[in-house]
């Protein structure tokens, strides 16, 4: 084996101590939506504002600077070095992109914002826990404000938009997101056009929160989880958080009553869980050993949550045990009624309660309000009724409070303005891919039924998983599937589930 560049070799180095303290700050971030006191907010708040420091400094100081600029031209990133492999290659190219966009942003606003997002993330508990939008607008402003300014720093062309998405879905741009959108949004709503007013019956479960939680490890368990590097707690937002291959935490939603709804977000989180449990630990802290983009992140979940968790197979294995749990509410319903029931579209109020038929709605709605407040077209003031009119025009409801309204959500709350496209992004990715994973495993419907699961988790990695960032999303999937990104595989999907015979 030859013997790595020794700039190549600084850069990993100063990339995992960045990497390292990263992680403890989203340790502590955990924490704060976990098991920390209230009161503790302010100083948490400075301890991940100290970190956000100390990790900016090292991924635009002198030594890191100076050993990229033997490697390539930091400018335009072309390479200096000859002798280097692909992968090699790969590697200085995104350290050259990282360290272009980092440096742009001074070290006093990396503070700043850091310590406005986790005050702020208190404030939206608070309000969303109160009802009131009042309690969150002056952080939401000052968030709004701070996220412009970093759009102008970072510079952009066309929209300042274009600045933001690049953090979570390098090569993304407007551009591409409004033509993907435009052909999902118009073949979601013709499904609905043809939806027929049946009425299925709910089905309800009764089952404390400690009775939730063991199903949830049972199903953990079932799909391969693997607790000795993961583990699941409850939070007021499900969400899933890694600081190395070996620790991985997800959560399921704190006073749901839906038994069901808790059982798919749990597959949904852990199939985040898996991408990074799957990625190199030996080159934990460098471009290899990270994921790709959030798009593709969500990829994994929604191929977890969507094609496997809505599946037949999946509940032809489970159902009966969730039967011998609860007998009384399960006892007598078939699998044919439950999967109407699983499959039901009806456009709802919260996005992640929401069917794969009406989901990307929600998606496309918090997208383009996230234009207008970045333009400057949408104030933070008329947030509230903004929403409302847009999920009248898009979902044909409309909340009649702030908590089902424009306070659902945490991301931004933690300054996260350009990462929801990334999760519709990722029911495009995640389709593509099944279209490839289908052709490899035809049979998976027999496998999963027998509660064999191994084999996806091994096509995830081979064709995923072990790349870490050595290609960008888009890259990544004409990879896989043969073809460039498409919407098409996704609109065929739905098209086919639920159009045939009319969403119910």
């Amino acid at each position: 084996m030859s013997k790595k560049n020794a700039n190549l070799e600084k850069l990993a180095t100063l990339s995992r101590r960045a990497v390292t303290l990263e992680g403890i700050s989203q340790l502590l971030s955990w924490d704060q939506e976990t098991y920390m006191p209230e009161s503790a907010s302010p100083a948490r708040a400075e301890q991940r504002k100290l970190l956000a420091e100390l990790s900016h400094a090292i991924k635009t100081g002198p030594d890191f600077q100076k050993a990229l600029e033997h490697l390539c031209d930091i400018k335009t990133g072309k390479l200096k070095t000859n002798g280097l492999s692909l992968v090699d290659a790969a590697e200085v190219r995104i350290y050259a992109r990282d360290f272009a966009r980092e440096k742009k942003l001074p070290s006093s606003f990396v503070q700043e914002f850091t310590q406005l997002c986790s005050e702020s993330i208190v404030v939206w508990q608070k309000a969303k826990t109160k009802n009131d939008f009042r309690l969150f607008r002056p952080n939401l402003e000052k968030l709004v404000e701070m996220v412009r300014k970093k759009a102008d720093l970072i510079g952009y062309k066309e929209h300042p938009y274009n600045a933001l998405i690049e953090e979570y879905e390098p090569g993304m741009t407007v551009t591409i997101v409004d033509g993907v959108f435009s052909e999902i949004r118009q073949a979601v709503q013709k499904l609905l056009d043809k939806r027929k007013a049946t009425k299925v019956k709910e089905i309800e479960i009764e089952a404390t929160p400690d009775q939730q939680l063991e199903v949830l490890h049972d199903v953990l368990n079932l799909i391969g989880f693997d607790f000795g590097r993961g583990r699941l707690d409850l939070s007021a937002h499900p969400f899933s958080s890694s600081y190395h291959p070996t620790d991985s935490r997800i959560t399921a939603r704190k006073g749901s009553d839906s038994m069901i709804v808790q059982i798919l977000t749990t597959l949904h989180e852990a199939g985040h869980s898996f991408y990074e449990m799957g990625l190199s630990v030996k080159d934990y802290g460098t471009p290899l050993g990270q994921h790709i983009s959030l798009g593709i992140h969500e990829s994994q979940s929604r191929f977890w949550e969507t094609r496997i968790g809505r599946s037949q197979a999946f509940w032809k294995l489970y159902l009966p045990r969730l039967q011998k749990r609860f007998k009384k509410d399960l006892g007598k319903v078939s699998l044919d009624d439950f999967m109407k029931q699983l499959n039901h579209v009806q456009p709802s109020l919260i996005r992640t309660d929401a069917d794969e038929v009406t989901y990307p709605l929600h998606v496309i709605l918090r997208y383009e309000l996230e234009k207008e407040l970045m333009t400057g077209k949408l104030k933070v003031k008329d947030l509230p009724e903004r929403w409302k009119e847009a999920m009248k025009s898009l979902l044909g409801v409309t909340p009649k409070s702030d908590r089902e309204g424009c306070l659902q959500d945490i991301h931004w709350s933690m300054g996260a303005f350009g990462y929801f496209p990334t999760y519709s992004l990722g029911n495009v990715y995640a389709a593509q891919m099944f279209e490839s994973f289908s052709k490899k495993h035809p049979d998976w419907e027999k496998r999963i039924e027998k509660g064999d699961f191994g084999f996806i988790r091994d096509w995830l990695s081979d064709n995923v998983w072990q790349h870490g960032r050595r290609y960008d999303g888009t890259e990544l999937i004409k990879k896989i599937s043969g073809k460039a990104l498409t919407a098409k595989p996704f609109i065929d999907y739905i098209s086919k589930k639920y159009g045939a015979r009319g969403v119910n």
